[in-house]
């Protein structure tokens, strides 16, 4: 029963990834790229969770943790970068 519900959520999310993208690319504005970014970001950890799910094992949480960190720092420094037009002060 669980590997039909992983396999359901596998597909939403994959799904969702396949949106997010074609967001990024015809987005109106700079500001929505980078929320569509974002937003792909933490479905790619959520796809790595169900994945490690599926799997059984503990690595790929750690590599979920550290996808969201780096995708953080991006989504900050874009901000940052459009509002200010530089990212070191």
């Amino acid at each position: 029963m669980i590997d039909v519900a992983l396999t359901i959520a596998l597909t939403c999310i994959a799904l969702a990834v396949v949106l997010n993208l074609y967001r990024l690319l015809r987005g109106p504005t700079a500001p929505d790229r980078i929320l569509a970014l974002d937003t792909m970001v933490i479905n790619a950890i959520a796809l790595i969770i169900l994945f490690g799910i599926r799997e059984g094992t503990t690595v790929y949480f750690e590599a979920a943790l550290l996808l969201a960190m780096v995708g953080f720092v991006g989504t900050v420094a874009y901000a940052k970068f459009l509002l200010r037009g530089d990212i070191v002060e």
